[in-house]
């Protein structure tokens, strides 16, 4: 009996334990499937038009250059502009010696008045000789010689006038003149310089910048996109047919629109690439040749486009993107995807979505497709 009496303790103890244990692992496996189910944020799919745009590297050139050079020669007197400032077409910017050249034009003009008189005379003894040779008092021969002579005396007051033209033409040359508007440059001669008619070295430049050119380089095969959009009517064209572009200066928006001029395109031999240029207005003569700008070429728009963060894709060992989806019964699902372009912080998705789907955006490393999962609805949201 006392045996019985001592086993009895020891059995009641075991079952206590074994029921104290078996109730505290029920709440350990409970939490450890609640573990499972990985939280995640997700966003809904919604498409949306979009504006599409090619960013390209750009320099500016002048819409005109005139590179004024002496039509005569001489000695130079004076410069009578300001280097760095407007000029207008037509506008007097040096003046050479004009001395020889008003010389010879009083030459010329002294012929032109002797050939006129004896022009005079030779019409004169012409005239006679037609009433003489009417009445047989003159042979035919005599007649024709005065004939021939009034028309080379005619001939020569011809030529006598036109070198008097010349000579005019070369005394105006001693005044250079601007020959279009624009912004005058630094003058490489100064006074008391000898001067050539048509030298190598012009005297200076001038630049119209207003408008002003944008050459824009773009491969081959955007640039057969760009017109096939054009011509298609997803890129609205102005009514010239050219597309119209933005510009960046700086990172700062170009206050001023322009357009791309399809008839100035030319390739580079060397790499094939397609030179485009456009052209904008430049009131303010804010750009000036040579600056490194960024175009934005309008693409045209893209209805129920798909945009997806670049966080969402992931990659798989081919380099092939792919999201995970989050079905109707919070179960992952990986999704293959094609993706067109970046925008910003977002990938434009050609394929593979659709108007709807949850995709994964953050805690893609806790989950597996097949996974369950439990949303953060605090920081999920919609696609925009």
């Amino acid at each position: 009996m006392n045996t019985r009496l001592r086993f009895t303790p020891i059995f009641a103890v075991s079952f206590l334990l074994a029921g104290a244990l078996t109730a505290c692992s029920d709440p350990a496996q409970q939490q450890q499937g609640q573990q499972q189910a990985a939280q995640v944020e997700v966003i809904t799919v919604t498409p949306e038009s979009i504006s599409l745009s090619a960013d390209l590297p750009g320099r500016t050139a002048a819409y005109r250059v005139a590179q004024v050079r002496p039509q005569v020669s001489g000695v130079l007197l004076k410069r009578t502009f300001e280097e760095g400032t407007f000029v207008e077409k037509g506008q007097q910017l040096y003046q050479i010696d004009p001395a020889v050249y008003e010389a010879e034009l009083a030459s010329a003009e002294a012929e032109v008045e002797s050939a006129k008189a004896i022009l005079h005379s030779s019409r004169l003894r012409y005239e006679r000789f037609q009433e003489l040779l009417e009445e047989n008092a003159v042979s035919q021969d005599e007649f024709d010689s005065a004939e021939a002579t009034f028309y080379q005396n005619k001939a020569a007051v011809s030529l006598a006038e036109a070198k008097l033209k010349n000579a005019r033409i070369n005394l105006e040359y001693t005044k250079v003149n601007a020959p279009i508007n624009g912004i005058i440059g630094r003058s490489n001669f100064t006074e008391g310089a000898l001067l050539t008619a048509s030298q190598a070295e012009s005297l200076v430049s001038i630049n119209q910048l207003d408008p002003i050119y944008v050459d824009i380089n773009q491969s081959s095969k955007q640039f057969m996109k760009l017109q096939a959009d054009i011509k298609s009517g997803r890129i609205q064209a102005n009514e010239k047919g050219n597309a119209p572009v933005r510009l960046k200066l700086n990172g700062l928006n170009y206050d001023q629109k322009g357009e791309l001029l399809f008839s100035e395109v030319s390739v580079d031999q060397d790499t094939g690439a397609i030179l485009l240029r456009a052209e904008f207005p430049n009131p303010d003569k804010t750009l000036y040749p040579g600056m490194f700008v960024r175009a934005e070429v309008s693409e045209g728009t893209i209805r129920d486009a798909i945009q997806i963060p670049q966080k969402a894709v992931t990659r798989d060992p081919r380099g092939r993107p792919y999201v995970m989806l989050v079905t109707d019964d919070n179960k992952v699902e990986q999704r293959m995807i094609t993706t067109d372009r970046a925008l910003g912080s977002n990938w434009l998705v050609a394929d593979g979505l659709e108007k709807g789907n949850t995709i994964v955006t953050s805690g893609l490393q806790k989950i597996r497709p097949g996974d369950s999962v439990t949303i953060d609805s605090s920081n999920s949201a919609q696609q925009q």
